[in-house]
């Protein structure tokens, strides 16, 4: 049992997507749709399901490969634009796929170099139309520990809520016991949230916890109030929060 909302929509479930996308390989146009299709092959969020008839034929390479998945049988293709070349990244779905993903091909996210929805880029994955993600102010206090040691205390926190995920508690960098953590060159990207611009590693003696705490200096623009902050994963370290200690969630889809 967790204490956040789980994600709703069961694998495969199938929905229209109401907004046109677009996918560019090599300065080319991959494909333009008004009529792609979300499909849930996991439960947090959909991929992208293409119209053959919105590709361009010309830069698919069929590699008469077969793959029976549970949305019926797949043919592998790859993708040639010029001199690049991305075998095996296209799977193509024919009559015996559901009636909504026949004639469809569901792109590898890396075989391509940029995917649009309508004129914004979308990054790392689809974003899922029925999640919220909302950043909210709260004066409830925050204490931050591993193993008993103190690594951050705040008198309020901004508290991310997204859908299927625990809150996460970011807190001002005057909050931090700097002494405990140590830099890293870690980056994520999160289709919600942006690019992160640092991580912290947590150093307990000679024990080095990597990368549990991490910050975005220019978050998009819904979470513009976390933009600074430092947040830790709950599922590491414990969170104290108005002196009660929070339960460490279990996540298996973050």
């Amino acid at each position: 049992m967790t204490t956040y909302p789980e994600p709703l929509f069961p694998l495969d479930a199938i929905a229209p997507v109401p907004r046109r996308l677009r996918g560019l390989a090599a300065g080319a146009s991959v494909f333009d749709t008004v009529q792609g299709r979300y499909v849930w092959e996991f439960p947090p969020y959909p991929q992208y399901y293409i119209p053959l008839a919105d590709i361009d034929r010309d830069l698919l390479v069929d590699e008469g490969r077969h793959k029976r998945t549970r949305r019926g049988t797949a043919a592998y293709w790859g993708l040639r634009v010029g001199e690049l070349a991305r075998p095996g990244t296209v799977q193509v779905y024919g009559d015996d796929a559901p009636e909504q993903l026949r004639q469809t091909a569901r792109f590898d996210w890396e075989a391509l170099d940029a995917w649009f929805e309508e004129d914004e880029q979308v990054y790392v994955h689809p974003r899922n139309p029925y999640s919220r993600v909302d950043a909210v102010r709260s004066n409830r206090a925050v204490r931050v520990e591993l193993d008993g040691v103190v690594l951050a205390e705040a008198p309020t926190t901004v508290m991310v809520f997204e859908t299927g995920l625990p809150p996460r508690y970011y807190l001002d960098r005057t909050a931090l016991h700097l002494e405990h953590l140590v830099p890293s060159d870690t980056v994520t990207a999160c289709p919600y949230k942006g690019t992160t611009s640092q991580y912290w590693s947590v150093r307990l003696g000679q024990a080095v916890h990597p990368d549990l705490a991490w910050s975005y200096a220019f978050p998009t623009l819904p979470l513009l109030p976390i933009a600074g902050l430092v947040a830790f994963y709950n599922e590491k370290v414990d969170h104290f929060v108005d002196g009660k200690l929070m339960v460490r969630p279990v996540t298996p889809f973050s």
